[in-house]
This record gives C-alpha cells, structure tokens and sequence, in this order.
C-alpha cells in the first residue's frame, strides 16, 4: 500500500546560514531559477512554529527562497534564527545527514566545471558496480557545508537492463 494520491516529489527544504551565499551559489554555480520569496514569520504568542514546524516556539524564519532545477526539481530554502539553533552541518554518516544528487549527461565536463569556480569537490568520481554498474558519481560541497553528489549513467545502470539479477 503506497501513500494515497502520492504523484511525485514536489520539493527539498534546506536551512542554510546566509540566504545571498545560497542565491549565488545555487543560480550561478549550480543553475537553478530563481522563483520567488516569502516571509518573515515569527509567532511570538503561541507555540505555532514548535506545532507546525518542530522548531523552538520563538524561531524567526527571516526568509525562505524558492529555486527550481532542470524545470522540475524545487529547493526550499530557509534563513532561520532560533535560541537554539544547531550551527554543524551533519555528516552522511550522522542521524539526519543527508546529500543532494543531481543528474548530469557529462560528469567529467561538470566537475572541472565546479573546480574551475573553485567548489571542494570530493576526491576523484568513484565507478558504481553491481546494480548501478554503469553510473560514475562525485560529491562536491557548498560553501555551507551541505554534500551535493553529481551521477552520470547515460547508458542506464545494469539493475536498467537486467533488473531480475538484483531482486
């Protein structure tokens, strides 16, 4: 039984710590159109932010920015204060830890891309094998912190074109 009416995922949220830094890197770095904004939002007389949204009950949210990617994929970007307020992006390995892959048709092209405009690019990409034999992946970080991965696999992976191998 899957989640009813479920259609497809809509957005991404991420909080980050300065929304101009997130603008410039998401638009002239990574592509995305910019959409649109809202905000601010505080509730300094009920406990709606701790209800609505699982955060301190006196959290401003100064702004959160709209972005799409490829004519689909939207990013939800947050600017948060709160009292207590965590500053230490998450590892992968951490409860919470989380990346951001996005699919390009030349991943070698797109990293000497971001290397060119001096993005940390993690390592050399790594060749997939067994049901994603024929992807190339690469992590890359923004300059807050958080991992995005580039994933290449213009032939498709082998669980593509054998799928009853890895069932």
């Amino acid at each position: 039984m899957a989640l009813p009416g479920v259609r497809r995922l809509d957005h991404i949220g991420l909080t980050v710590p300065n929304l101009d830094e997130a603008h410039e890197f998401l638009v002239d770095v990574i592509g995305c159109e910019y959409m649109y904004k809202l905000g601010p939002y505080v509730h300094d007389d009920s406990d709606w932010m701790l209800e609505h949204l699982n955060v301190h009950p006196r959290t401003l949210m100064r702004e959160l920015h709209f972005f799409r990617l490829g004519g689909q994929a939207v990013f939800e970007v947050f600017e948060y204060q709160a009292p207590d307020q965590r500053t230490e992006v998450p590892k992968n390995s951490d409860i919470g830890g989380h990346h951001v892959a996005i699919y390009v048709d030349d991943l070698d092209e797109a990293v000497e891309y971001l290397k060119n405009k001096g993005v940390r690019v993690l390592g050399d990409p790594t060749v997939s094998k067994n049901a994603s034999e024929g992807q190339r992946w690469v992590y890359f970080l923004a300059p807050w912190g958080l991992q995005f991965e580039l994933v290449s696999y213009p032939n498709g992976k082998a669980f593509d074109h054998h799928p009853e191998r890895f069932a």
